[in-house]
């Protein structure tokens, strides 16, 4: 593990010289999201993963959180570790993170996964994200985690996998509460501003979502892909949000031919 100057802890593994992957993980946890996948990836790529602002062992933001602020931190890393450009994997506000950076840094992402990442909500699925992310302001991420590791995962992985459900646990409840409640109304509201974005996205982009995932919906990932030409969908059958924890190699298989297609 290292720190840039601003205060972002990441971690770097692969060939040097090799086409750069940065994995970028979701609200509440930390790049440790991304263990069971560097693997799969770090054969092929130069795999970087870095803690959001004020997540894990990454400094608190100066300011108040935004997904320009976000993409941002993107910058500033790549910067410091004198990378050009890269590909962009990112997961949930990860999802968006990427797509912001790549409207407003176009010349430097080469490709974008994006996956479990919300888009347009209907009016009453807007209105319950927003009371969620009030929910949190008033009670810390306490106040919601059970009901969010419902949603996250399927009955029978919390029933057989209690050591990664209490990590996740764990990690999000070690969050600093107004950080984490500012990055979740980020997460609530953000995508407003990516929808059908401004300026077009025109990279190499592969949408996932999982089956049953209540807050990024098949439906979200299919709109996500309408707006960007060319891009490619799939939807993996049977899981909830956190389907690249439940299954990880559903996730990595399809994402590395992605990558190695179109981040070289």
């Amino acid at each position: 593990m290292a720190i840039a100057p601003d205060g972002t802890a990441y971690d770097m593994t692969g060939p040097e010289g090799a086409p750069v992957v940065v994995l970028i993980h979701g609200l509440g946890l930390t790049r440790a999201t991304w263990k069971d996948h560097v693997p799969a990836f770090a054969g092929r790529f130069r795999v970087l993963t870095y803690d959001l602002c004020g997540h894990g062992q990454s400094a608190l933001p100066g300011e108040t959180p935004s997904l320009t602020v976000l993409s941002e931190q993107i910058v500033r890393l790549l910067d410091h570790l004198g990378i050009e450009k890269a590909a962009l994997v990112g997961f949930s506000l990860g999802g968006m993170i990427n797509r912001r950076f790549a409207m407003d840094h176009p010349e430097r992402a080469t490709a974008l996964v994006i996956q479990n990442s919300p888009h347009e909500r209907g009016p009453e699925a807007q209105a319950l994200v927003e009371q969620r992310a009030r929910d949190t302001g008033a009670g810390g991420p306490a106040a919601t985690i059970e009901e969010t590791l419902k949603r996250w995962f399927t009955p029978g992985f919390l029933a057989d996998h209690p050591d990664t459900v209490d990590w996740v646990r764990r990690t999000v409840l070690a969050n600093d509460p107004d950080n984490y409640t500012g990055h979740r109304y980020v997460l609530a509201a953000g995508v407003t501003e990516l929808i059908r974005p401004e300026p077009p996205i025109t990279h190499p982009t592969l949408v996932m979502t999982c089956e049953n995932d209540s807050g990024s919906t098949p439906a979200m990932s299919h709109a996500i892909a309408t707006e960007i030409d060319g891009s490619e969908t799939i939807i993996v059958p049977g899981l909830q949000h956190l389907g690249l924890l439940e299954r990880p190699a559903l996730f990595t298989g399809p994402t590395k031919d992605f990558l190695i297609r179109h981040a070289g």
